[in-house]
């Protein structure tokens, strides 16, 4: 204050200290110091009409536990209310948020003006029934251990995983053609290097015997591919991205969509179509070997599960409140859970009828999830989707942030990004949310001659392809950006598990050697879905003769 009033007598040019100059320090400084915190105190009471439920609960929440607090120290009497010093016979514990129930934390009600249960999904009547197994599920007890194991979570990268969120739509033709091209050359070089090929030639040089080409499948035109309109767009090295028609009558059984990398024997007599004979099968990445750093194990529980985790008629998430207690009641040692948490497809998010941001519904449901399973200690992984509609809708997607994580749960809780490849104490996961299978499969050609299995021929390509996403061009709503999708979006080994999660049908398969499952949709419309369930047992030293799948069971259940 002194130094305030001596910095005025000197701008004022005022030599000595009187009653005059005191007013005028009083009248032209304090007033306007004084007026200004009321100034914001009446700010911050406007916006404080603007509070959500939410909030406004948890200010009542503390009034009343001080409030009981207070009554505890005193004897509740009809006439006296003067309060007596006693000690409290139960006391009470500092922090009750991590004794509330989900329900608690959730309040659709705060960001949604029709927040009313789904009718169709509360008279389900098939409630934990499981829909599919796999593997030798009898005996084993679909119970984890919580924290209680030792958990080592690891995020694999080829060469790097992501870890936050990159400039997109910034990206050049040219870039794209280098990607593909740099694709096309390394799958090339491994299928060479397998199959002993000595050289590749060039597409659209005349041969009258048969040669071996090697290039990416395109279509000839913007519509969808089928047996005539299949083209081969050779390499940058041997064919500088030439392309020649392809004539597919003497293939026996194929198996092709847009992108796939392939190797080609036939005959192109005039330069200007090849008549394939034979089609290389691809050859898939080796396996993860377990190092000592990855710790070791008896047995895991992993509960994978797939949004959206509410309805579509409602936005009370109850099939979300659902799957907590199933966790808090079988304790897994890992909880995977897909993305959309807000669905952009829901009817009140396209109809703009939320009364909160996105960015806020979707922290509360990440802080229901988080704290409403802090009673079981399960390690929680969180995988994004292009459907969460607060999040970039870019491939690959970065991972969640969430700044308002408790101190107690940073260590237990994982944000990876979309795709990504984890390692659980040594067992590799591959996660993606991307619908893949539906992709590929609206545009997948295939002749057989035997009964071929859809599913299988789809997770094969992908694992042979060495990618999350090896379709070219992709689906519409995709907007993938090709520099990161190099660096993130490729198999760095081929995984023991592949969560692939679909709008098809649920199913466990062993593909190459991979446990391939979709675990479904925790919600189908107006109805409840299903969720899978994982028990892992790795092999131990004295059964090394062969490889078996550390994945010993599978099962999908209905929520």
């Amino acid at each position: 204050m002194l130094s305030e009033l001596i910095a005025f007598c000197t701008s004022t040019k005022k030599d000595c200290v009187t009653a005059e100059t005191l007013n005028s320090f009083e009248h032209e400084f304090l007033t306007k110091r004084f007026s200004k915190p009321r100034h914001q105190a009446s700010k911050d009471s406007g916006h404080a009409g603007a509070r959500d439920i939410v909030s406004i609960q948890e200010l009542l929440e503390v009034e009343e536990e001080e409030e009981t607090l207070l009554n505890s120290y005193s004897t509740p009497s009809k006439g006296s209310q003067k309060r007596d010093i006693s000690t409290p016979e139960t006391p009470l514990t500092k922090r009750k948020v991590s004794t509330r129930s989900p329900h608690q934390l959730l309040s659709p009600s705060s960001f949604s003006p029709s927040a009313t249960p789904s009718q169709k999904y509360n008279l389900r009547s098939n409630q934990g029934e499981v829909v599919t197994s796999f593997g030798s599920a009898q005996g084993v007890s679909w119970s984890g251990r919580g924290g209680a194991g030792s958990i080592n979570l690891k995020v694999m990268g080829y060469p790097e995983s992501l870890t936050g969120s990159y400039k997109s739509m910034f990206q050049k033709l040219p870039d794209i053609r280098e990607v593909l091209t740099c694709k096309i050359e390394e799958l090339g070089s491994e299928l060479k290097e397998h199959y002993k090929i000595e050289a590749f030639t060039p597409v659209l040089v005349p041969a009258q015997e048969p040669i071996t080409l090697l290039g990416q499948i395109g279509c000839d035109s913007n519509g969808k591919l089928n047996s005539k309109s299949v083209i081969l767009e050779g390499d940058r090295e041997h064919s500088s991205g030439a392309q020649v028609p392809v004539d597919l009558s003497e293939l026996k059984e194929y198996s092709m969509f847009p992108g796939q990398v392939v190797v080609m024997e036939g005959i192109n007599t005039t330069g200007r179509k090849l008549v394939a004979t034979k089609l290389y099968e691809g050859v898939p990445l080796p396996f993860y070997q377990p190092t000592e750093e990855d710790g070791d194990f008896e047995q895991n529980m992993v509960l994978v599960a797939c949004g959206p985790y509410t309805t579509s008629d409602s936005i009370t998430y109850e099939p979300l409140l659902d799957l907590i207690s199933v966790i808090n009641r079988d304790q897994p040692d890992v909880c995977i859970l897909f993305g959309p948490f807000l669905d952009t497809k829901h009817e009140q998010v396209e109809n703009c009828l939320l009364t909160s941001p996105f960015e806020d519904v979707f922290k509360q449901c990440l802080r229901t999830i988080i704290e409403g399973t802090r009673s079981s200690c399960s390690h929680l992984v969180f995988v994004p989707s292009w459907r969460d509609v607060h999040h970039e809708p870019v491939y690959p997607q970065p991972p969640f942030s969430y700044s308002d994580m408790p101190p107690e749960d940073r260590k237990r809780v994982l944000f990876v990004s979309d795709p990504c490849s984890l390692s659980i104490n040594g067992v590799v996961f591959g996660l993606t949310s991307t619908d893949l299978l539906f992709h590929i499969g609206a545009e997948e050609i295939s002749s057989s001659s035997r009964t071929s299995d859809r599913f299988s021929r789809i997770l094969k390509h992908i694992l042979t392809q060495r990618s999350y996403y090896p379709l070219y061009p992709p689906q519409e709503d995709m907007a993938i950006d090709y520099e990161n999708f190099y660096a993130y979006a490729q198999l760095p080994v081929t995984p023991d598990v592949f969560i692939i999660p679909s709008e098809l049908r649920y199913f466990v398969k062993d593909v190459l050697g991979c446990v391939c499952v979709n675990p479904g949709r925790l919600t189908k419309g107006q109805v409840g879905g299903t969720y899978g369930r994982l028990y892992l047992r790795r092999q131990t030293t004295e059964d090394r003769e062969g490889r078996q799948s550390p994945c010993v069971a599978v099962q999908v259940v209905r929520i």
